[in-house]
């Protein structure tokens, strides 16, 4: 499985978090915690996104190879400075693309997603739910992953009128009963909220002086909190909610 974060707060480097950090998401890369089995390293891409406005379009930056494989991004890094940022390393599921249009985050209308997990039974189990999608979405999509269906699932919902935390808890239980087994951590943010969902992995919340972080795993030893599994956090500089994810959640 991958490693994903979001952070929302004061201007910050986001080398800070990829590199700098005692378990940074750069380490987690090639010395991961807690892959539950879904791997054992994070070598299948990786890629950042950022506002340089703090909300509006962000930019990204994103490479198939290992994150320690790219010796011209940690310079970017340390040049980037934002209110907002999403990063996150890959590792693909079996049978699935290794290029840069498969890494998170995936950007559209002011959004940044990413994705820890995988769905179960891929493509089978989710045909029915990706038969009402629009045929235009579908083609679209960025990749032929289930990353890349999930972020299209995400956008329907949020057309049709759905908030961002109801958009991100309607497509985790839809696709989770229908796709039994699957691992459905997503990372959804705007610039001003982060959105993000347990289910069956591991994700932490640290939040203190205006500034929220959330990761896969904690980016160093104080000050952060496990999220439950089956839950949905919402996030921003002002605090956390933390809500069962169940059918319906809002």
């Amino acid at each position: 499985m991958c490693r994903h974060l979001a952070y929302l707060g004061p201007p910050a480097c986001l080398a800070e978090f990829v590199f700098d950090r005692p378990h940074s998401l750069a380490r987690q890369g090639w010395a991961p915690l807690d892959m539950r089995g879904g791997g054992t390293i994070n070598a299948d891409g990786f890629g950042a996104g950022w506002y340089p406005d703090g909300v509006g379009e962000p930019l990204r930056y994103r490479r198939a190879c290992p994150i320690w494989a790219d010796p011209g991004f940690e310079p970017i890094a340390r040049a980037v400075t934002s209110t907002a940022m999403v990063a996150a390393v890959r590792s693909a599921t079996p049978g699935m693309p290794v290029t840069e249009l498969a890494c998170a985050p995936f950007a559209a209308d002011g959004l940044l997603f990413s994705l820890n997990g995988r769905i179960a039974g891929w493509p089978d189990s989710v045909a029915d739910i990706a038969e009402r999608l629009p045929a235009v979405e579908l083609l679209r999509m960025a990749a032929p992953t289930d990353s890349g269906l999930l972020w299209q699932l995400v956008r329907a919902r949020l057309a049709d009128g759905e908030d961002t935390a109801s958009a991100a808890a309607g497509v985790v239980t839809e696709v989770a009963a229908t796709a039994p087994g699957s691992r459905l951590n997503l990372l959804l943010t705007d610039g001003r909220t982060i959105v993000a969902t347990t289910w069956t992995h591991s994700l932490s919340v640290r939040h203190d002086a205006g500034a929220v972080l959330v990761a896969s795993e904690p980016l160093d030893e104080t000050g952060w909190t496990a999220v439950d599994d089956r839950a949905v956090v919402v996030a921003d500089a002002d605090g956390v909610d933390v809500r069962p994810l169940t059918k319906g959640t809002a």
